[in-house]
Parts: C-alpha cells; sequence; structure tokens
C-alpha cells in the first residue's frame, strides 16, 4: 500500500507524533516505533519531511526538527550538546567545553569536545553547523561522569576533577599545557577543589605521564607541595613531554618530563 493512501493521519499529524515521541533526534526507528510502519516507509516519511523542509539530517538515518524561524538558516540545532548520545553513542562532553561548564575558565571554544568508545574514522564531525572534535576513550575509563538534562536529552559530561585529568593526559583537548595549568589553578583554588579525587582519578587511568605533568605543574606554577608530593610517590619510569604538541628540549630529571626552554626556567 502506498504511503499516499495509507489510513495512517494525515503527513502534519504523523509528523507531530512522531516529534513528541523523539524528543530532540528523529530517527528511522522512532519513525517506525511511534506510527507501527517498518522501516523502509519510516524512511520514506523522513527523506519527504526533510524534502519539505520539516527535518534536517544531521547524520546516517538522523534528523533534527527544523525551527519556523531559522528555517532558512544553516544553523538548527541551538544546544549542540543534544546530538552527542544520538552521534558518539557511549559517550560524554569533556575537554575544554566541560571546563568552560564548571567554570574553570572563562574562554570560549567554538568547537565541542566529546569523547566516545567509538572506534574513530573521522577526529572532526560537523552536523547542523556544530563541531564536534571527537576523542576515543576506552570503556573502563567511563568514570568520573555527571549526567545533565539539555531540553528533554540525557547527556553525559566529565565532572571538574576528571575533565582536569583528561586535559593533562592530553593537553590538546585542553587548548594545549597553558590553559590546562590555568584551569588546575582555577579548579584547586575554588571551594570544590579536591586533590584526593583528583590523584584517585589519575590512578584509575593508569597512565605514567598525567603524574609527571601533574606534579611538575603543581611545583612549578601552583607551588602546591601536598599535590607535587602526592605526584612525586606515584612517578613511573621512562620519560614524557610536558605538551606533545610543544617543541620540549630541556629535561626537568626531578619529574622525568621534556618541557619546553621556558617551563625549564620556572621549574629552577
Amino acid at each position: 500500500m502506498a504511503l499516499e493512501d495509507s489510513p495512517l493521519p494525515a503527513s502534519r499529524e504523523r509528523l507531530s507524533a512522531v516529534l513528541r515521541a523523539a524528543r530532540e533526534v528523529v530517527s528511522v526507528d522512532t519513525v517506525a516505533k511511534t506510527l507501527g510502519i517498518d522501516r523502509r516507509r519510516a524512511a520514506q516519511l523522513l527523506s519527504r519531511w526533510r524534502k519539505q523542509g520539516w527535518l534536517r539530517r544531521v547524520g546516517h538515518g538522523l534528523y533534527v526538527p527544523v525551527p519556523l524561524d531559522l528555517s532558512g538558516s544553516e544553523q538548527i540545532i541551538g544546544d549542540p550538546w543534544v546530538l552527542v548520545p544520538t552521534l558518539f553513542g557511549q559517550s560524554y562532553v569533556g575537554g575544554w567545553t566541560a571546563a568552560h561548564h564548571w567554570e574553570l575558565t572563562e574562554q570560549l571554544f567554538n568547537e565541542t569536545v566529546v569523547f566516545t568508545t567509538r572506534r574513530l574514522i573521522e577526529k572532526r564531525v560537523t552536523a547542523q553547523g556544530a563541531v564536534f572534535v571527537l576523542h576515543q576513550v576506552l570503556a573502563r575509563r567511563l568514570f568520573g561522569l555527571k549526567t545533565l538534562w539539555r531540553g528533554s536529552e540525557k547527556v553525559s559530561i566529565s565532572d571538574a576533577a576528571r575533565t582536569l585529568v583528561d586535559m593533562i593526559a592530553a593537553p590538546e583537548v585542553g587548548g594545549g599545557i597553558d590553559h590546562v595549568a590555568d584551569c588546575l589553578a582555577a579548579y584547586l583554588s575554588g571551594k570544590t577543589g579536591d586533590r584526593d579525587l583528583l590523584i584517585h582519578y589519575a590512578e584509575q587511568f593508569e597512565n605514567g605521564a598525567l603524574f609527571k605533568r601533574l606534579g611538575f605543574l603543581a611545583e612549578t606554577r601552583l607551588h602546591d607541595s601536598q599535590l607535587a608530593t602526592a605526584c612525586r610517590t606515584r612517578l613511573t619510569q621512562g620519560y614524557a613531554r610536558l605538551d606533545p604538541s610543544l617543541s620540549s628540549l630541556k629535561l626537568v630529571t626531578a619529574w622525568r618530563l621534556w618541557v619546553p626552554a621556558r617551563w625549564k626556567d620556572a621549574a629552577a
């Protein structure tokens, strides 16, 4: 039976029913389940609604409704976070995006950092004008997360301490080691700063470079002897770089860390 001959309500009523059931993101499965039709017919309906201007495609088989006042605009999603669970599966918002959310920085970044357990083919994905910077994470490292409601969508985000651990482990997701150091200082100077939690997360992370970088920052930037001592007792063998993206030709032997020259002077 052709879609035009279907006994289902009129197209607009069907779309309204789907949007009520779908929350922010509409999928083929949602349409099929809501209207009691097979996936092929659901895909046809989605394609028709897209051509009519009611929906915009954001991923394979994924669509978002087009607000009437933005029907001529490329930027449809007011809050990119609502796309994260659907587009990236088991994932969480982190890095500089989470740092700004937890008020560890006032610096704004245009891209949203997302950690996902999915195998990455591309590290930057654009959907509805929103740019996502992706970083792969092991399933066993899905700890230190909180759940936030963004509209009617539940989104996971790293808590403040876990955000810092991620950024120290991979300074590029924190906007570089200088920005990471500033975020760390903001965290430890605030009422919720928790050195023990930082150490606990770093131990769970099982990354030797973490304690070298964290201890070095604690000693040279923060002058925090308590945190520096905790890190020194957990140093692993081998050497790491303070920030892999920077030229690091100076060795700080106390922390087994290669650093840029300007950081070596701070450690002297």
